[in-house]
């Protein structure tokens, strides 16, 4: 869990908008291809720095409580979910990952299910850190 020293709607706004995704993510380098505002089923490509582009999917949104996208990238499908509690200063993120591969791509994704969360966790403090200021 991570603490932001904002109202969950507003770290959910931000956190939950693709657009604002390269200023608090780490191996993100952009956005492209934004389908529309933030809703159930709008789309986006993510552009890392090391070249892998996944597809992303917003597949649920219950602002300002829960959110969680999908991402596809040849035999890699990752799901990241957000939890949002109201706290005395602000809120907290609870973040849950799952990462899968097929066939060749099992023994990768394992190995990352192993370090994302950390990331996953480093990545929402520089949100943190950014909304605060």
């Amino acid at each position: 869990m991570v603490a932001f020293d904002v109202p969950p709607e507003v770290a959910f706004d931000y956190l939950a908008d693709p657009r604002n995704r390269p200023q608090w993510q780490s191996s993100l380098a952009r956005v492209e291809d934004v389908d529309g505002d933030v809703r159930v089923g709008q789309t986006w490509v993510d552009v890392t720095r090391p070249g892998v582009r996944p597809r992303m999917e917003t597949t649920e949104l219950d602002r300002p409580r829960r959110w969680t996208e999908r991402g596809t990238w040849r035999g890699f499908d990752a799901t990241l979910t957000l939890e949002f509690s109201a706290t005395a200063g602000g809120c907290e993120v609870t973040p849950t990952m799952e990462l899968h591969g097929r066939g060749l791509a099992a023994p990768v994704a394992r190995l990352l299910s192993a370090v994302a969360p950390r990331a996953v966790r480093a990545d929402l403090r520089t949100a943190a850190s950014t909304l605060t200021a």
